[in-house]
């Protein structure tokens, strides 16, 4: 089966999750600087949010350089990363609105959730192609994913100590994967 669709409809997806998003920021009634203050904690959230869907988007990318083709398990694996990555809408905004230990600590669970199913699918699309293809060799134990799993861990966890220190931890996991993955570029390359 061909790889071009699930692209194009998890292109589309993905867009549609930044479009609700951004939405979601309304304009102060004021037109003063002094009106933006009380809208930063939304801000915030759609800019972080923003970045980790940046970040699946070209990873996801990266990712399809290395595959050759799919199967229904493959197609079911996306619709599972994209189901968690369409909740992240609900949780930005909720977040932006209250930065409290639950809206917080939720958001954790979805980036997590979101996470689980990329490594799945990865997981799956390693098994489709085969543990001596081009995507196995350049993904290994995926050392990158799982330390990203643990730190949402981690962090929703905090989340029930500190909001801040929590936030702080999805801040470190993006920046970590701010940076687009080359496991897969370089191994292509070669």
């Amino acid at each position: 089966m061909s790889k071009g669709r699930l692209e194009a409809f998890s292109d589309g997806v993905l867009a549609v999750i930044i479009t609700i998003m951004v939405l979601e920021l309304r304009p102060p009634e004021e037109g003063t600087l002094s009106a933006l203050y009380p809208l930063l904690p939304k801000f915030l959230s759609y800019v972080l949010s923003f970045v980790f869907i940046s970040i699946y988007w070209n990873n996801h990318h990266h990712l399809w350089q290395a595959v050759k083709s799919v199967n229904g398990s493959v197609l079911w694996a996306n619709l599972h990363l994209l189901f968690w990555l369409s909740l992240i809408p609900f949780v930005t905004s909720w977040m932006g609105e209250h930065f409290t230990t639950t809206p917080v600590a939720l958001y954790g669970i979805v980036l997590w959730l979101a996470g689980l199913a990329y490594y799945i699918m990865v997981r799956i699309l390693i098994t489709h192609h085969g543990d001596d293809s081009v995507l196995a060799e350049a993904i290994g134990k995926d050392e990158k994913g799982l330390r990203s799993l643990y730190i949402y861990s981690a962090a929703i966890a905090l989340a029930f100590v500190s909001p801040w220190l929590a936030a702080a931890l999805y801040v470190a996991v993006a920046i970590m994967w701010f940076i687009p993955d080359r496991r897969i570029e370089n191994k292509l390359a070669r």
